[in-house]
């Protein structure tokens, strides 16, 4: 059975409504720091007190409340989701590409909760 090589860092990514007010919202009531802010992907990760733990907010019209998907860390995703589809693991369409700065694949577990992939191009 295939097992990921994962790297040592998480993402945990919420869908918010306006992500200027949320990451504020985080900065000044827990401390967190944004440690990247793309408009044109329309994401925001903001740093935790928790080394390899980060928190993604992504612009969503109408978030949903407990709509966390962790986002696992991968150096290659090409190999991993090879890998992951052999062993029968399903994923939701093709893997995305923001040049320079991430690849990204959502699959599922067996409830059918979202799980991502993402290989970090800006290293």
């Amino acid at each position: 059975m295939a097992t990921a090589t994962l790297k040592n860092d998480i993402t945990f990514a919420l869908d918010v409504s306006d992500r200027q007010a949320s990451a504020d919202w985080y900065v000044t009531h827990l401390g967190f720091s944004v440690r990247f802010d793309a408009d044109e992907m329309g994401w925001t990760e903001l740093a935790t007190h928790t080394d390899g733990v980060t928190l993604g907010l992504g612009d969503n019209d109408k978030p949903q409340p407990g709509n966390a998907i962790p986002v696992f860390g991968v150096v290659d995703i090409e190999r991993e989701r090879a890998a992951l589809e052999n062993a029968g693991v399903r994923f939701d369409g093709p893997t995305t590409t923001y040049d320079g700065m991430v690849k990204i694949a959502t699959f599922y577990d067996p409830d059918n909760n979202a799980l991502m992939l993402a290989q970090d191009l800006s290293e």
